[in-house]
């Protein structure tokens, strides 16, 4: 199944670009499903994969195979789904048309709820969720900059699917509970759109106490959220998710040591929100603060912090303009 058959990255950008681009760097066979630009650069310049230690893994562009059309499904042993959770659907009914019935499906994507629609659109198909929980930014010319730190997880099943998609750079952990640690990647990617608003560096923008305290707050109201609907969220780092806003909130100092031990941040590593804004495409925001507001809704817990930065990252989707630079206090209005 992984070994003999391609891995199909379906709908690889950033992500994508980077985790199929290292499995085919240890010689596993992958196929990448990719728009025309993508497509266009990578056959132009091969594919780059850099990391914020450093290292770096150069592939030329034989070395995995590209294609704009679904045809690409037709034998593969795997299919790890990478695009926008708006996309999903579409890829979905993609993969049941051109995808062998025995190809396994992996979601590595944001938010909560794509699992669901790939098992609904996908009948009784093997569909996984899965969470990866670093940052990557597309730099130009085939090269794709791995910029945070952590391990991929993918749901735990009999075939221990996540030890054998691991490879040297790239390890993947079977999870007994991907419920809550989606959930819990969720929680901390609500910084995504603070990142978005601030058009800050995450390293510089945690680094603040005040941009601190303002993710903290809107954490606190998402771990509200959660408890009154009695999901427990999964903390991707040693120290337990219902300490985190508290620790967000301490001085400069000390929040510094605890964060140097659990996560890297490479320098210029920047969200996927602060990207689409840059790039002038829709964010994700509906399903990540939107899918904390629908929770919160349904048990009657108030987020109005969390409204309001719905609302501002909205204004500057139709602004157009990109980041728009606000501060701490002009967030909280």
């Amino acid at each position: 199944m992984v070994t003999d058959r391609p891995i199909v990255v379906a709908g690889a950008g950033a992500i994508g670009c980077f985790v199929g681009g290292t499995l085919a760097a240890s010689g596993r066979r992958v196929a990448l499903l990719v728009r025309p630009r993508v497509k266009a650069e990578i056959e132009r310049f091969g594919l780059l994969l850099t990391d914020f230690d450093g290292s770096q893994k150069k592939l030329g562009s034989g070395q995995l195979a590209l294609s704009e059309g679904p045809a690409i499904f037709h034998s593969a042993g795997m299919v790890l789904v990478t695009v926008k959770s708006a996309d999903t659907a579409d890829m979905a009914d993609q993969i049941a048309q051109h995808a062998p019935q025995d190809a396994v499906i992996i979601s590595l994507q944001n938010g909560v709820g794509n699992v669901a629609t790939l098992r609904e659109r996908l009948g009784g198909r093997r569909v996984l969720a899965g969470m990866v929980p670093f940052n990557v930014i597309g730099m130009g010319e085939g090269r794709f900059h791995r910029s945070t730190s952590g391990d991929i997880h993918v749901e735990e099943d009999e075939a221990n699917t996540a030890a054998a998609l691991s490879v040297p750079g790239l390890t993947m952990r079977a999870s007994p509970d991907i419920t809550g640690v989606q959930w819990g990647k969720l929680i901390i990617n609500l910084n995504n759109a603070l990142s978005a608003l601030s058009d800050m560096p995450l390293a510089a923008q945690l680094a603040s106490r005040d941009w601190r305290r303002l993710f903290a707050d809107q954490m606190a109201e998402g771990l509200a959220a959660l408890k009154a609907a009695g999901i427990t969220p999964v903390s991707a780092t040693p120290i337990p998710m219902k300490w985190t806003p508290t620790l967000l909130r301490l001085p400069d100092m000390i929040f510094n040591a605890i964060l140097g031990r659990t996560m890297k941040i490479d320098p210029e590593a920047r969200s996927s929100m602060w990207q689409d804004l840059k790039q002038g495409r829709k964010t994700e925001i509906d399903y990540l603060q939107g899918a904390v507001i629908a929770l919160a809704e349904q048990n009657n817990v108030d987020v109005p912090l969390m409204r309001r930065i719905v609302a501002l990252i909205k204004d500057a989707e139709s602004a157009g303009k990109g980041p728009p630079g606000l501060t701490p206090p002009q967030i909280r209005g």
